[in-house]
């Protein structure tokens, strides 16, 4: 495990929030007091704390945290740019395919026997959140 991998985890994190911040700011008028909005600006806090969590674990690894999402970030705006949040099973699944992302950049590192215990406590953490963002994902498009 090195600070590239918590690095990949970390710009997917960023990707997280711009891709959920987008969404939420586009649909705030229309669905703002939707329990379904409250549920995904929850997501959105947590994708913020594990932000927050991967980059102190940079910086006490000695590396650089990334400042920015990449590829995955510029797509999923793209994508959510266009998107109306609910009734739009494209939109959650775009969601759901970012979250998949996500959980496959924790597992690589929580299956790493060269990670600490401190990484590997952390990543076991939000691979735990990631699993409950892919659910109540497909339950959203299930509703959809």
């Amino acid at each position: 495990m090195d600070v590239e991998d918590l690095n990949k985890c970390l710009r997917s994190e960023l990707s997280a929030i711009e891709t959920y911040e987008q969404a939420l700011e586009k649909n705030r008028q229309q669905y703002g007091h939707d329990p379904r909005f409250q549920q995904l600006s929850q997501m959105l806090k947590d994708h913020q704390g594990a932000a927050s969590r991967v980059r102190t674990l940079i910086q006490q690894k000695g590396g650089t945290p990334s400042s920015d999402s990449g590829a995955w970030g510029t797509w999923s705006k793209t994508v959510m740019g266009t998107a109306k949040l609910f009734g739009d099973k494209a939109a959650l699944k775009a969601l759901k395919e970012g979250e998949e992302s996500g959980l496959k950049a924790y597992q690589s590192i929580g299956h790493d026997s060269g990670a600490s215990a401190d990484v590997k406590n952390t990543v076991s953490t939000l691979m735990a959140e990631q699993m409950e963002h892919i659910r109540q994902l497909d339950r959203l498009m299930e509703a959809a």
